[in-house]
């Protein structure tokens, strides 16, 4: 005859252990300090990012500054030159006007015009040759009226400019008393002196 003994389970081992609260707490300190590292890593590269646009805008702005100024400072001088021509043109015109016209009865007037409009090497040159040409004009009793009828500007600089004139120079005397045409072709250099445009030299190309 068999007998069954019925083993009964110890309660002890159907007991599930309790999970380790300190292990827990330190599983999620490690899994939280590793999102920090990964939040730190992801934005300096983002940091860095936005120090570089910062830094090309700044260049940029720079360089936009740098080349308006260039530009700004060529159109004024662009400008400075235009005023030049016109003014020396101007002044050119009516001063050859002044240069080709004498009459004979007003010399000293007509010379103190014209040295009045000259400057450097022109004014010494008329100067040294005024006194022979006074008495010629006088004996020959000559007259002469000068017209500009075309002027262009060969070179300019804001103090300095070459003007070409065509002059049709109305001339008589006594050994020609009618009135005749010289045509002539006047290249007169112009600087600025003293507040004011004067011919500094003139010749006959």
């Amino acid at each position: 005859m068999t007998v069954t003994t019925d083993k009964k389970a110890d309660p002890a081992d159907e007991k599930t252990e309790p999970a380790d609260e300190s292990t827990s707490a330190a599983v999620e300190s490690e899994a939280a300090s590793a999102d920090a590292d990964i939040d730190e890593q992801e934005s300096r590269p983002r940091a860095w990012r936005r120090r570089l646009l910062a830094a090309a805008v700044a260049v940029v702005f720079i360089a936009a500054l740098a080349v308006s100024g260039v530009l700004g400072w060529m159109l004024w001088q662009e400008r400075e030159v235009t005023r030049a021509q016109e003014q020396a043109q101007q002044t050119a015109v009516a001063y050859a006007q002044i240069l080709t016209s004498i009459d004979s009865n007003k010399v000293d007037e007509n010379f103190n015009q014209v040295l009045d409009g000259a400057t450097g090497e022109f004014k010494d040159m008329y100067s040294q040759s005024s006194v022979q040409l006074r008495q010629l004009l006088i004996d020959n009793k000559a007259s002469a009226h000068g017209v500009v009828v075309e002027s262009a500007i060969q070179s300019a600089s804001k103090d300095k400019v070459v003007v070409l004139l065509f002059v049709d120079q109305s001339v008589s005397n006594t050994n020609v008393p009618d009135p005749r045409i010289d045509r002539s072709r006047i290249k007169m250099t112009m600087v600025f002196v003293d507040g004011r445009w004067r011919a500094s030299q003139v010749a006959l190309p």
